[in-house]
């Protein structure tokens, strides 16, 4: 008889404190058949400090497509696995995303243990808003995929949370100041140690501060979003070069139908839909 499949567990580990690790990742990491972790040699240190001698293997973004299926192989045959990460949660910024994907496409169900992540207790300490928020992880090496990240987060209203290494940080933080202004920033580094330190500080006095003092460790920054009132009135003054008509035509290029190109061209310039219907039609 066939072995009843086994399960995939993905378990947050601390990401500074070993003692917000839960009691329930402890007791799945102890009971899982197999421990597979980004980073093998710290992740047993962890593993040692508890007293889990649950066997590890790796799984990180250089063998994550062979790896995932090994590991689903060996779920298929009943053995339980534990997914972790270098600090915090799996699949946040991590190549556990393609194990995941892979296991709900071969029908093997995922369990996730809720714990730290970085990017939400960076967000809770930032003191911007937290109820809406955009987290764009660390930006791309690529510089054509880089500017054109950085061309959207022009416009995004949404508090922005990204991560950066602290040799990069310099140029990254003169980046973001050169597209997106002088905007409210927190930035966040060794969360939830010994030294944890936030800075209040807006881009360019961010860029001003690290010219003369030199970053240290990971760090998370908080980037407030755009105003949505003055993007909204920046946005409408740039219709107004266009004709009603010509505004209905970008939308419909991009794909959208007709009638809800009336409507999106309406609630741009903030008129009723009628008189985009009648400028269109009626000319």
């Amino acid at each position: 008889m066939a072995s009843e499949c086994g399960m995939l567990y993905l378990c947050a580990t601390p990401i500074g404190n070993l003692g917000d690790i839960t009691a329930r990742v402890l007791e799945t990491l102890e009971n899982a058949d197999i421990i597979a972790a980004e980073d093998t040699r710290g992740s047993l240190k962890l593993l040692s400090h508890f007293g889990i001698k649950t066997p590890l293997t790796s799984y990180h973004e250089y063998n994550k497509y062979d790896k995932a299926k090994t590991l689903i192989a060996k779920m298929r045959e009943g053995q339980n696995i534990a997914l972790i990460t270098d600090a915090g949660t799996p699949c946040i910024s991590d190549p556990g995303e393609t194990l995941v994907a892979m296991c709900i496409e071969e029908g093997i169900r995922v369990s996730s243990l809720p714990g730290p992540a970085a990017c939400i207790t960076a967000l809770t300490l930032s003191g911007l808003p937290t109820r809406r928020f955009c987290f764009e992880a660390f930006l791309p090496s690529d510089k054509k995929q880089r500017r054109r990240i950085l061309e959207e987060l022009k416009t995004e209203t949404r508090t922005i949370i990204l991560y950066e290494a602290p040799h990069h940080l310099k140029t990254t933080l003169s980046e973001l100041y050169d597209a997106l202004g002088s905007r409210r920033t927190a930035l966040c580094r060794e969360l939830t140690k010994r030294f944890e330190e936030v800075a209040h500080m807006r881009l360019d006095e961010a860029v001003s501060f690290y010219e003369e003092n030199e970053p240290r460790g990971e760090y998370v920054l908080v980037i407030e979003g755009r105003d949505e009132e003055e993007l909204l009135r920046e946005q409408r003054a740039s219709w107004d070069d266009i004709s009603i008509a010509d505004h209905v035509a970008q939308y419909e290029q991009q794909g959208m139908d007709h009638k809800s190109a009336l409507k999106q061209a309406a609630l741009d310039r903030g008129i009723p839909k009628r008189e985009v219907y009648d400028a269109v039609h009626k000319g």
